[in-house]
């Protein structure tokens, strides 16, 4: 059996109200800091493997993870966020002026559409998260029996759906189903998710508050 827990990143620039460029390089604010040692503190469980996004905030976020258990091994997963807004459209905005540009993105509801150079269609996102279930799965068998997962709130509602069997598909009703799921179950700084892979299918796919 395969156990996954996966947690969201700490509070970022972003998430604070704050102006923002690139978002490969949002950082997490003071709070942030303290909301992932707090994540570290909590982690009874030693796992066997620390997945990590390569953005920063999520790097910062593991930080302290890692550094409990240094002896486990690190890897860099392709599980950043969504990033379906152009980064240099979007450059120096905040999430309250960037919302415009959010609902109509969303309200086109195409799961092929790119807005522009450096964002991803809501197609590439979901080939994105059915590959890390995938990657996920094949570790079965290896030795490796618990993963720790540090990521994204878009991309670990995907793949958290995925694994409930909410979203099996990838259509413009999944997509919009995908946002009402943003809306009515975002999942919050340091909170995430636990799933077991038992050879077969994901079981005990449930939500776990930040600590």
């Amino acid at each position: 059996m395969l156990h996954l827990l996966a947690f969201r990143h700490g509070e970022s620039d972003a998430n604070a109200g704050s102006a923002t460029t690139d978002p490969a390089t949002i950082a997490l604010t003071e709070t942030g800091h303290r909301q992932a040692q707090n994540l570290a503190d909590a982690f009874s469980l030693r796992p066997d493997l620390i997945v990590v996004s390569p953005f920063l905030r999520a790097q910062q976020t593991a930080a302290p993870l890692m550094a409990k258990f240094a002896d486990v091994p690190v890897e860099t997963w392709p599980i950043h966020e969504f990033t379906y807004l152009p980064p240099a459209k979007c450059s120096g905005m905040t999430v309250a002026t960037r919302r415009p540009m959010v609902e109509t993105y969303w309200h086109r509801a195409d799961v092929d559409y790119v807005d522009g150079e450096g964002a991803e269609s809501f197609a590439q996102l979901m080939g994105r998260v059915f590959d890390t279930q995938q990657r996920l799965a094949s570790l079965a068998g290896t030795g490796i029996h618990n993963v720790a997962m540090v990521g994204h709130g878009q991309f670990l509602q995907a793949l958290r759906a995925v694994m409930d069997g909410t979203i099996p598909d990838v259509s413009s009703k999944t997509m919009q189903l995908f946002r009402q799921l943003e809306h009515t179950q975002a999942i919050r700084n340091t909170a995430g998710f636990t799933a077991a892979w038992d050879g077969e299918t994901w079981q005990n796919v449930t939500s776990l508050p930040a600590p």
